[in-house]
């Protein structure tokens, strides 16, 4: 693509947000790549002269891309093997300072947006995180304004019944990560028990492929038993802590490579929500990410 042509000085000044849009979506890196191409695709062949908004009219054509292809992944979903979990998104630390970002692309946010329909999950993304005019969302899920605004309200509604019950600043989540990886290096289980919540919740996504919890574990005591039986199995592991979704996690990593991206959800300093994402195909985008970013400072945001 030449840096010169007005329509790739558009779409690459709206990359980030593009693709951040696609993703909330989704729930898959993967899958918002391939909509930024066709969104490339549709745009390239728009008269720039009609549009008067470059910004949401891009937004647009990447929110019609997506809906499409989640009406699609949810097909897929009815027969994925046990428990299905986003795939992890190797964020910026500077994610995480803009907390209605990283709340938005959490682990336990994304979960929640996964028990909308399509419609209210975009309409909700587009108004609650993006702050879009309901004229231009109306655009965008074809339909009118009025119809947009119940669709919001609905879905407000929804998500406030089920999101997580407030945000942990970065250093809470941090500081929560480091005890984690303490216990589970000296195999300490009484210093693991310590800093779960009494109804934390273990989900685990190997998507039929590798060995995962294949139902929630919900409580301290059964989640610590299931942690503890994996210890011994750790300690050849190297354990890297970095930024995923917005929020510090753990990347459990073997000589072949990536094996588990641990995402924990930390609500009064305790952990209430441990997401273990196994699946090889969920975890091979955050590989090529994390050789990417070896070395060098991500800028963007997400994507």
């Amino acid at each position: 693509m030449d840096g010169t042509d007005p329509a790739t000085e558009a779409f690459v000044a709206h990359r980030n947000l593009l693709f951040t849009v696609a993703y909330e979506l989704l729930g898959s890196a993967a899958d918002a790549e391939d909509v930024l191409q066709e969104t490339w695709l549709r745009w390239v062949g728009v008269d720039l002269a009609e549009v008067r908004d470059q910004r949401a009219y891009l937004v647009q054509i990447t929110t019609r891309q997506a809906l499409t292809r989640l009406r699609t992944l949810g097909r897929r979903k009815e027969s994925y093997v046990g428990p299905w979990l986003p795939e992890p998104l190797l964020t910026a630390p500077d994610v995480a300072e803009d907390v209605a970002l990283a709340d938005s692309v959490s682990m336990a946010m994304m979960l929640v947006l996964e028990t909308l329909t399509p419609t209210e999950r975009a309409v909700f993304v587009l108004r609650e995180v993006f702050a879009l005019e309901y004229d231009e969302i109306a655009e965008a899920v074809d339909k009118t304004q009025a119809a947009v605004r119940q669709i919001a309200h609905r879905a407000r509604e929804h998500v406030a019944a089920r999101r997580p019950r407030g945000v942990a600043s970065p250093a809470v989540t941090r500081d929560a990560l480091a005890a984690f990886q303490r216990a589970v290096e000296t195999g300490d289980l009484k210093s693991l028990l310590d800093i779960l919540a009494p109804d934390v919740v273990l989900m685990g996504d190997g998507g039929g492929v590798v060995r995962a919890v294949p139902v929630p574990i919900v409580g301290a005591t059964k989640v610590g038993r299931v942690l503890g039986a994996g210890i011994g199995r750790l300690a050849a592991a190297t354990l890297r802590p970095t930024e995923v979704n917005g929020h510090p996690a753990l990347v459990v990593q073997f000589d072949e490579g990536i094996d588990t991206v641990l995402a924990l959800r930390v609500d009064d300093g305790l952990i209430t929500g441990i997401y273990a994402v196994r699946n090889p195909a969920k975890l091979s985008h955050m590989a090529r990410e994390t050789a990417l970013s070896l070395g060098n400072e991500r800028t963007g945001p997400c994507g």
